[in-house]
């Protein structure tokens, strides 16, 4: 008798129906990762951060974007870098990316970041994605960003002072609906790094909160 396959897992499937159904906006002919990935006032800051960091290194570093979504933003970063692998857990969103954007130093692959092996590399970014995980998943993927050198988080939390990390279940939301935002500092975390550094911070309009970078050199 032939095995059943393994279910999804769901964070999987919230994805997914995230590009499906475009929760996030865009078109409906193509995959979009919302306003964090296209706005300029968003994505400019960040890019020019991102670059600065890399091109301070006289041998290009090995970068793990994990969780490249539409890759509109990492798209810019690859030619800074020795090599560039773009990780998302959504099997249609990198096959369109394998067809869209070619480089020799780029290498897309679909893993589900909180299950799987990570790539190899000097550097991880995360942009905008621990913020949709639970703190199960978070604390998965944590426990592997050791093996980097350097780790790029780029969150999204409430301007003021909050209480972070509260729990949700993972999906197109954050924490901002619950008045909190992802620390990996703070508990239940406390991920351990031997310097941190802001490199950029974004504050949007009409209360919405800040999208901060910060760069952690883990040793």
């Amino acid at each position: 008798m032939a095995k059943k396959p393994k279910t999804p897992w769901p964070t999987k499937l919230a994805m997914e129906q995230v590009y499906e159904k475009k929760l996030w906006g865009g078109n409906q002919t193509d995959f979009y990762s919302g306003e964090g990935s296209h706005h300029p006032e968003i994505v400019n800051p960040y890019i020019d951060a991102v670059t600065a960091f890399l091109t301070s290194f006289k041998n290009k570093l090995t970068v793990c974007d994990l969780g490249c979504g539409d890759f509109n933003v990492g798209n810019q970063l690859v030619t800074h870098t020795k090599k560039y692998v773009a990780v998302d857990i959504v099997p249609s969103l990198i096959a369109r990316n394998n067809e869209t954007f070619k480089a020799e130093n780029l290498e897309f692959q679909c893993l589900d970041i909180a299950v799987a092996n990570l790539p190899t590399g000097d550097c991880a970014i995360l942009r905008q994605v621990l913020q949709h995980l639970s703190n199960t998943e978070i604390q998965s993927i944590v426990n592997k960003l050791a093996a980097y050198k350097y780790v790029i988080l780029t969150e999204h939390t409430p301007q003021d002072n909050f209480i972070p990390n509260k729990d949700i279940i993972s999906g197109q939301g954050n924490r901002l609906k619950v008045q909190s935002g992802v620390n990996i500092l703070a508990s239940p975390f406390k991920f351990k790094v031997k310097e941190e550094t802001q490199l950029s911070a974004v504050v949007l309009d009409d209360g919405k909160g800040v999208i901060v970078t910060t760069l952690y050199k883990i040793f």
